[in-house]
């Protein structure tokens, strides 16, 4: 930790800012982790749980809220931790992770001429001989970075084509601030690995790394032009959706320069309205598009909030949809390997099906309830919320008796977090993303039901997985087939092995299985004589002491050669 501070060349604070920065986090952490112990550890050892059981809520309430307030006043990585800590239902009790929900990304801008020191550091030359001119007022300012609008030189608007663009720029120091923070992090996620209430929950340790992972690929702006051209050609062929141009002469690690594309903000209703479009019919198209990215290509956007998302009117267009989405900020992405897209295919299925054992199923088969967990009354759970909310809208949802909420969400939530579960790589951004996207759909429409947008892309889904069955079929044919046609030759060198007696066979799984028998009945015969030889000693002892005493000493020979087999069998 001293290394990285020393080390790292800080444009902005200095090393004893990132020291007091190092030690904060670990001062709130330790005092947490300590309180923690006493109420959940050391009470109920000594027969006070009913103490414990009665603050909890309140305690978890206090520990975020004042997460919240830390994270607020640091910044950096600690606003982002409070968002990754929100989606962790697996892990995190209710009220920490509804606290932490609405913790937003917005913080003061950095001033201009510190953006400007750093752009023209990275570019290599003074801003003004690479742009025709830059707006000193932030168009957006985040945690990481921040972004600009510019006007490119007249060459290099000749040569992409472009005008206006945004000028993104890292937040000078942001660096070093996540080196620390990151740190720090994992010192806490050492702490939390030797505590069982932890340890038994999560891979802590695991956790800090893909958090640090997501991190560390969102501050790398080459990554993200490279997400951004790829998401591109997903869509190259879809008029739904639209993705800006990357000047990469003008961009590096730590400087991205894109293409202009602001427009309509997804979820500003009255804009939409005013552009002739109506954002009713806005919400079925993007949740069809978000399922697009997670369970068609594996390539999602992981962050898609209404910042994120624009809807580009086409003027003159006579098309039913005079309109595209726009997606921008493509820092943070999930890559949904083949094998997982299989599973959260055969998810959605189940969902829009309403299969509550399907759905279980499928969660398993996706890796985020390990193989050993008792299902049934999760599958039970399942059913019930599909028989009882299965199919309604937001609207009709909002009329329910919310104590028949509170009831559900309890006994429900109790379930969850008391099964063996660990959410795989990757499935933070998928829950991320699925949240998101309900919100912004929510918001575009008070009655927008999300199965009616689920159940014909799962139909889809379901004729796709049909027709794979019978590729998987015809594959298995053939296979058979070439099997039968060779199996005339084998047949004939097994019998000629037979009859030259060479024939050898081996299984190695059956001989650890019948050594494991033969000890185990060793171990018995041995246990046997051990035991007949000290109950005769101490019965013929009470009559004749030397013979009794003898018997009793030999038993203790099959003893150790019991003790010896088992040893050895290990």
């Amino acid at each position: 930790m001293t290394s990285v501070l020393r080390n790292r060349a800080d444009p902005l604070p200095g090393a004893v800012d990132t020291r007091a920065r190092y030690r904060r986090i670990l001062r709130f952490a330790a005092w947490h982790l300590a309180v923690t112990w006493w109420f959940e550890l050391f009470l109920p050892r000594i027969g006070l749980d009913r103490i414990a059981e009665r603050t909890r809520t309140r305690r978890m309430l206090g520990f975020a809220r004042r997460f919240r307030v830390l994270a607020v006043d640091l910044g950096g990585l600690m606003i982002k931790v409070g968002q990754f800590l929100s989606s962790r239902l697996d892990v995190l009790p209710p009220e920490i992770t509804a606290e932490l929900e609405g913790l937003q990304d917005e913080v003061p801008p950095v001033p201009f001429h510190a953006i400007r020191a750093l752009a023209e550091a990275e570019l290599g030359a003074p801003l003004n001989q690479v742009f025709a001119s830059v707006e000193e007022t932030p168009i957006a300012a985040a945690s990481f970075g921040q972004a600009h609008r510019a006007q490119l030189l007249h060459t290099d608007s000749a040569d992409t084509g472009l005008d206006t663009v945004v000028l993104k720029v890292q937040r000078p120091g942001i660096e070093a601030i996540i080196d620390v923070d990151l740190a720090a992090l994992r010192k806490v996620g050492g702490w939390l690995s030797h505590m069982r209430l932890v340890s038994d929950r999560a891979d802590m340790p695991a956790l800090v790394e893909e958090f640090a992972q997501i991190s560390l690929a969102e501050i790398d702006y080459l990554h993200e032009a490279a997400n951004s051209e790829r998401f591109a050609a997903d869509f190259a062929n879809d008029d739904r959706v639209t993705v800006p141009g990357v000047v990469w002469e003008r961009s590096t690690r730590r400087v991205l320069t894109l293409e202009d594309v602001t427009a309509i903000k997804i979820t500003d209703s009255e804009a939409l309205r005013e552009a002739g479009i109506d954002p009713a019919k806005v919400a079925p198209v993007f949740a069809s598009v978000m399922f697009d990215q997670m369970f068609t290509n594996g390539f999602f956007h992981a962050d898609p909030h209404p910042g994120n998302i624009f809807v580009t009117p086409i003027p003159g267009s006579s098309a039913e949809r005079p309109w595209k989405l726009t997606f921008i900020d493509f820092g943070m992405m999930g890559d949904v390997p083949p094998s997982t897209r299989s599973g959260l295919r055969k998810l959605l299925i189940a969902a829009a099906s309403r299969d509550g054992k399907g759905l279980v199923t499928a969660i398993s088969d996706v890796g985020v309830l390990v193989p050993s967990a008792d299902t049934a009354e999760l599958e039970q759970a399942m059913t019930h919320l599909f028989a009882r909310f299965g199919g309604m809208g937001f609207a009709e949802l909002r009329e329910v008796d919310p104590r028949e909420f509170i009831d559900f969400a309890v006994e429900f939530g109790d379930l969850v977090r008391s099964l063996p579960f660990q959410l795989p790589e990757n499935f933070l951004l998928i829950i991320r993303a699925m949240s998101l996207t309900s919100g912004v759909c929510s918001s575009l429409d008070g009655r927008f039901n999300l199965w009616d947008s689920i159940e014909p892309y799962a139909a889809q889904l379901l004729r796709d997985e049909r027709g794979n069955i019978v590729q998987d079929m015809a594959q298995q044919a053939l296979e058979a087939a070439g099997r039968a046609l060779r199996l005339p030759n084998r047949l004939d060198g097994l019998v000629t092995q037979i009859e030259d007696g060479s024939l050898s066979m081996a299984n190695p799984r059956l001989e650890r299985q019948v050594a494991r028998l033969d000890r185990t009945a060793q171990r018995s015969a041995s246990a046997l004589i051990f035991g007949a030889l000290l109950i005769a000693g101490s019965v013929v002892r009470a009559d004749d002491t030397v013979l009794g005493s003898v018997l009793m000493i030999v038993s203790v020979v099959p003893l150790l050669h019991g003790l010896w087999v088992g040893r050895r069998g290990l």
